[in-house]
């Protein structure tokens, strides 16, 4: 997920195609936004920091924080995809590319999920520490190791971790000892989700390559998809359909796709800012006033994935990323973006790795979360900041020695 841009020079009157450090530093936002709501004491803390209830109509601060990661997927696969076919890959390789590093979302996401609904007795391991060797299966498996070096070692280190993971999911057992259950998908989990969008958004882009037109097109398909079936119109007509549904239910593709039309709109006008701020801008306000337009008949819920909540978060995404554009690519503000920036370029690492170090202190009982408590809210919300922050450095310090995912 550690994806490829370009910027425009501070300098506006020459502007110079370089890297587009808005998208990175984003991305890293919403990581951080992402990593200090997952940690949040829910019973202390306000109640706009958190998700709305499914049947609730509203949105805190939590259901904004996803889609608006999903919507920097969107944006930078034009970049990625264009890396790679300047390497010499054909679109038929970039396809296959998607397609395997979607494949492997989906799973990790589906092992990440289960987990909650491991039988410990009947799998003969702790919940923690099954799910722990998942994680470091993950690592092996997935660790971006060196080109050059002890090969031979990297590639062992590789099949450990393939043979870990079939052997962890093989002896995974849920439910009871009189109706044994397995691995199911009960839903796809944030990996799964940003690995269905991925697939979604790389294909549309392998179709339409910079035709913004098109790129409209791609994203009223979507969204009227997602109206279709918020209002249960699309008829089940195989049991393998199911298995589709993130796709058939329109939400997510529709804003990783948003996300990829605003990145052909930063290619095609990153010579003029002033011309780019004003399509971006009227972009972001039709987004919103199309929100508006379908909650008339949708509720705001981002639990049941509803278009009007899709378009307001697409709004939101939108004027953010023009403003963090300006700031950083346009007038050079860079003082206190730069852990941003690293962890957006890390991002797979940067949101998995805290989990290891929650798996340590809930196995040994440490008392590093003393902030967990209902009695001072600052400290609740103040802690899970802290949290945050901290677990981006942990991340940049993994990829510095050389643990770092690409998928």
């Amino acid at each position: 997920m550690m994806l490829k841009s370009e910027t425009l020079s501070s300098n506006l009157s020459a502007p110079v195609k370089i890297r587009v450090r808005a998208i990175d530093i984003m991305r890293g936002l919403t990581l951080f936004l992402m990593l200090f709501v997952n940690d949040l004491y829910t019973a202390a803390v306000p109640k706009w920091l958190l998700h709305s209830e499914a049947e609730v109509d509203g949105m805190g601060l939590s259901d904004w924080v996803f889609p608006g990661f999903l919507f920097m997927v969107g944006m930078a696969i034009p970049y990625a995809v264009t890396a790679r076919m300047k390497k010499g890959d054909s679109d038929v390789l970039v396809f296959l590319h998607i397609l395997s590093r979607s494949i492997s979302l989906i799973i990790i996401g589906l092992l990440i999920v289960n987990s909650s609904s491991l039988n410990p007795e009947l799998t003969g391991l702790n919940k923690l520490v099954w799910l722990g060797l998942v994680y470091v299966s993950i690592f092996l498996i997935w660790n971006n190791y060196p080109k050059e070096g002890n090969t031979k070692l990297f590639l062992r280190l590789k099949w450990l971790g393939i043979i870990g993971m079939i052997f962890l999911a093989s002896i995974f057992r849920s439910g009871t000892l009189e109706s044994l259950g397995w691995f199911e998908r009960s839903w796809w989990g944030i990996l799964g989700l940003i690995g269905w969008g991925y697939l979604a958004g790389g294909s549309v882009y392998l179709i339409i390559k910079e035709r913004i037109l098109l790129g409209i097109l791609a994203v009223l398909f979507f969204l009227i998809l997602n109206i279709i079936s918020s209002s249960g119109l699309i008829p089940m007509l195989s049991p393998v359909q199911d298995w589709f549904n993130v796709i058939l239910g329109g939400n997510v593709p529709m804003i990783v796709v948003s996300g990829l039309l605003a990145a052909l709109i930063v290619r095609k006008m990153n010579s003029d800012w002033k011309k780019l701020a004003i399509y971006l801008s009227v972009y972001g306000l039709v987004c919103l006033i199309l929100g508006l337009i379908l909650h008339q008949w949708f509720i705001v819920s981002k639990i049941l994935a509803t278009p009007s909540w899709g378009m307001l978060c697409n709004g939101i995404s939108i004027l953010i990323f023009v403003l963090i554009y300006y700031w950083i690519d346009v007038r050079g503000y860079t003082k206190f973006s730069r852990l941003f920036e690293l962890a957006g370029q890390n991002s797979l690492t940067t949101y998995l790795a805290p989990d290891i170090i929650y798996f340590i202190i809930w196995g040994f009982g440490l008392p590093v979360l003393f902030y967990k408590q209902g009695e001072y809210m600052w400290l609740a919300v103040l802690g899970s900041l802290v949290w945050a922050y901290l677990m981006l450095w942990f991340g940049i310090i993994l990829n510095r020695i050389g643990i770092k995912l690409k998928l």
